[in-house]
């Protein structure tokens, strides 16, 4: 499945990463389960945003503060209230993964996230081009793959909080072809 091609396609995905595109944050990206949920809504045959939940956006900026962040996500908030944005500076996230050193920008973020299927980024770069992260490659997220990451894996209390992601989450009823696989 070519991903570029198939958000391309979009016009209402393509607006909201124009959306991201200015607000001009450093090492902004969309990313993780709106993209995730999207790939999986169409390989099942519903529309891509679908019910979508949050639209994550994240980014790396140490000169911005957790207060400053929280003021981003409500400006979008008041100014497109369609969608529910979660807008979240990396530089403090880490602390919600156990063991964990500081990010060193989005793109370590996000390869540290739970599962494989869910480290996935795009973004609209500089000249306006999408550009997409995927640390990990598309097998995952196109095959209905449920797998910790490295970062995840190497770690008890980290696969603990994966295991309980798992369950919380209950993707299963929305995509029943999922299936796990723990890699080890």
């Amino acid at each position: 499945m070519d991903l570029e091609k198939l958000f391309l396609s979009d016009n209402e995905l393509m607006g909201i990463f124009r959306i991201i595109a200015e607000l001009d944050l450093q090492d902004c990206w969309l990313a993780a389960g709106t993209l995730r949920n999207y790939i999986w809504n169409i390989l099942s045959d519903r529309p891509g945003l679908e019910d979508a939940s949050d639209l994550d956006v994240v980014f790396y900026d140490p000169r911005i503060s957790y207060e400053q962040t929280l003021d981003i996500q409500e400006n979008l908030q008041q100014v497109y209230p369609k969608y529910k944005w979660e807008v979240k500076n990396q530089v403090y996230m880490h602390i919600h993964s156990p063991n964990t050193l500081p990010y060193q920008s989005a793109r370590d973020a996000i390869a540290k996230y739970p599962e494989r299927c869910t480290a996935i980024a795009g973004r609209l770069n500089k000249e306006g081009y999408l550009e997409l992260f995927l640390p990990y490659g598309t097998e995952d997220i196109t095959n209905f793959i449920l797998a910790p990451t490295p970062h995840f894996a190497e770690d008890l209390e980290r696969m603990e909080l994966y295991k309980s992601r798992l369950t919380k989450k209950n993707w299963l009823n929305r995509w029943p072809q999922l299936r796990e696989n723990d890699l080890r």
